[in-house]
């Protein structure tokens, strides 16, 4: 189990395998996002997407599900996430695409009103099959600490 004291700025981490079609793209935009663009080619034919691309919404989405297999893989004592500070969404995703995501530790610090719990602060980002970033985010979460009693460092 991986607790607050066990991560460290600069701290890397490459994992996932996200392979998109073009049903989950539609399904997804017709419940959520149903802008023509995210429905179909004819829709988006005449925007600057030029083809069927997904809601950004999906990809974060599809970034969350890589996230959490690779929790599931690496057992984590995280307890979720107050949000995030930055959401970036820099290239469409496609039908065919296959995603990646990358992660870094960019910030760190106990939390001095709940001694239990640590904040980080992690650069996500995620790639297309030619390394391409498609979407990029600095998420903000929140991990249980080891030693709850151990003092706060400034």
């Amino acid at each position: 189990m991986l607790y607050f004291e066990d991560y460290a700025v600069g701290q890397r981490a490459a994992f996932g395998s996200y392979h998109v079609t073009r049903e989950e793209i539609i399904e997804f935009a017709s419940k959520y996002d149903p802008q023509p663009f995210h429905l179909s080619d004819e829709g988006a034919a005449g925007t600057h997407f030029g083809k069927l691309s997904a809601s950004g919404w999906h990809t974060g989405a599809m970034c969350m599900a890589m996230l959490v297999e690779n929790m599931n893989n690496v057992k984590h004592a995280s307890l979720g996430s107050p949000g995030l500070d930055e959401l970036l969404w820099k290239k469409p995703v496609h039908a065919g695409d296959t995603l990646r995501v990358e992660t870094e530790i960019v910030e760190k610090r106990r939390s001095k009103s709940r001694p239990e719990l640590g904040l980080t602060k992690n650069r996500i980002q995620v790639f297309n099959q030619n390394d391409e970033l498609v979407m990029q985010s600095i998420n903000v979460g929140l991990v249980l600490v080891r030693e709850p009693n151990a003092p706060i460092e400034d």
